[in-house]
């Protein structure tokens, strides 16, 4: 067995700003957590986690930014977790990912995620 970590942080306002470009929620964000993040009192916090969330994903299987962003949804809550589908899926059994975990944070002004996957010998 071997664990890969992954991180991941950002300035919110970075996310505010791509949140005002045509386009950015679709491509990067599934409706589930569209819906979820649009129903927080401060949205750009909550897709600023998730988006951090993937990138740590990434890293930690990886693969980088070699995954559609939709291919990795940030599921949740209570707590976060993830589901694979697509390219990142099909990488993630070529790997022989066993167990994904994902940890998601926010203040005001940044936003920070770690994720750490299992795989097997």
């Amino acid at each position: 067995m071997s664990v890969r970590i992954g991180t991941d942080l950002i300035e919110i306002e970075r996310i505010v700003r791509a949140l005002e470009r045509p386009g950015f929620r679709d491509r990067c964000f599934t409706p589930a957590e569209q819906e979820y993040c649009e129903t927080r009192r401060n949205p750009a916090e909550s897709y600023a986690a998730r988006f951090c969330g993937k990138e740590a994903v990434g890293k930690a299987l990886g693969c980088g930014v070699r995954f559609t962003w939709k291919d990795i949804e940030i599921v949740g809550p209570p707590k976060p977790g993830v589901t694979l589908t697509g390219k990142t899926k099909a990488f993630a059994e070529r790997v022989r990912m066993q167990e994904i975990d994902v940890s998601l944070t926010h203040s005001h002004t940044m936003a920070g995620a770690a994720c750490v996957v299992r795989l097997e010998a």
